[in-house]
Order: structure tokens, then C-alpha cells, then sequence
């Protein structure tokens, strides 16, 4: 024999309702309230830019001066054959220092020797060739990614390769190499 069902009463409606919406409330509420942002770290350049100029085998760049509202977020200086900041052996005498500018705009100065073509293509994210900037009396080739996102200025010497890279425009970039000196 069957059984008769019973009409759905209002009351079956909200508990229906209720066992949908309290975990998606749940859910939401723990999504929303997690930290957005991880907070910058601010790392002091000085004492590693002093150990890189002790060390390197080339004359190592820094700027003069950093204009306000810019903090250095990566410093790292690894000499060849030894642990990088990664622990890999680094296979060159390297030379790093990031910025973010007063806009959290990643501004960075790279420095290398050795193998030029595996450095240019890691810190330029394999980019081309985009036409050349006078900045003084030097010309640096400027490259631009794939994506066209991020611009770099490369000069390269006898004794070292230097790339100042960032998603800014060239003269952004032209100005912060201006600025660089090896004193």
C-alpha cells in the first residue's frame, strides 16, 4: 500500500532554505574576511651593496638616491660557485636590488657576468629587442616581453651585464638608470 504523501508546509520550505544558505554564509563570511594584501617586506640594501662592492669581480651599481616613497623589497648579492638567494649554486657573480615605487610598482637593477644569454633571458622574461636609450653618455638596449608588460634597459660591458627592468615606461626606467653609480 501506498503512502500518502504530505503537502510541503512552510515550515519544510525554510528548513530547506536554511540548510543552503547557513553554509553559504559560513563561506562566504570565512572568504571575506581573510587578509587581501600579504604586507610588503622592506629589507635594508645597504649592507649587502657593501659586501657586493667588497666582492665583485665589476664595478657594482646602485642608486644615489631613492626618491620618497620607494622601498626595497629584494636585495641579493651571490658570488659565482656559491649559494644564491635561492640555494642553487649561482652560476655567476650576481648583483640584485628591487624597489617598489611611491605607485607599488616593481622597479629592478640586475647585475651579472658569465653566461649573458641565459642571465638577459631570466631577467628581461625573455624579451626582444625594442630599439635603444640614451641615458648620459651611454646607449642601453631597450627589450620588451612577450606580453609586452615588462620594459628593461640592458647594457652590457666586458666584465658585466647590467638590466634595469620593471612594468613601467622607458623613462621611467631611463631615469632610474640615471641615477646608478658604482661609488
Amino acid at each position: 500500500m501506498a503512502r500518502a504523501k504530505k503537502p510541503a508546509t512552510t515550515g519544510d520550505m525554510i528548513r530547506s532554505l536554511l540548510v543552503i544558505i547557513v553554509p553559504l554564509l559560513i563561506i562566504t563570511f570565512a572568504f571575506t574576511n581573510l587578509p587581501r594584501d600579504h604586507p610588503v617586506k622592506v629589507v635594508d640594501w645597504v649592507p649587502v651593496l657593501t659586501t657586493a662592492r667588497d666582492q665583485a669581480p665589476f664595478p657594482v651599481l646602485a642608486p644615489t638616491s631613492v626618491p620618497a616613497g620607494w622601498r626595497a623589497t629584494q636585495v641579493s648579492w651571490a658570488k659565482q660557485g656559491a649559494p644564491g638567494p635561492t640555494g642553487q649554486i649561482s652560476p655567476r657573480n650576481q648583483w640584485q636590488l628591487g624597489f617598489l615605487d611611491a605607485d607599488d610598482k616593481f622597479i629592478g637593477l640586475s647585475q651579472g657576468d658569465g653566461d649573458i644569454a641565459g642571465f638577459l633571458k631570466v631577467e628581461t622574461r625573455a624579451g626582444t629587442a625594442d630599439g635603444t636609450s640614451v641615458v648620459g653618455d651611454q646607449t642601453w638596449n631597450r627589450v620588451v616581453s612577450p606580453d609586452e608588460r615588462t620594459r628593461s634597459l640592458v647594457r652590457s660591458e666586458p666584465t658585466v651585464t647590467t638590466v634595469v627592468s620593471g612594468d613601467l615606461a622607458y623613462a621611467v626606467l631611463e631615469e632610474y638608470a640615471r641615477s646608478l653609480s658604482s661609488s
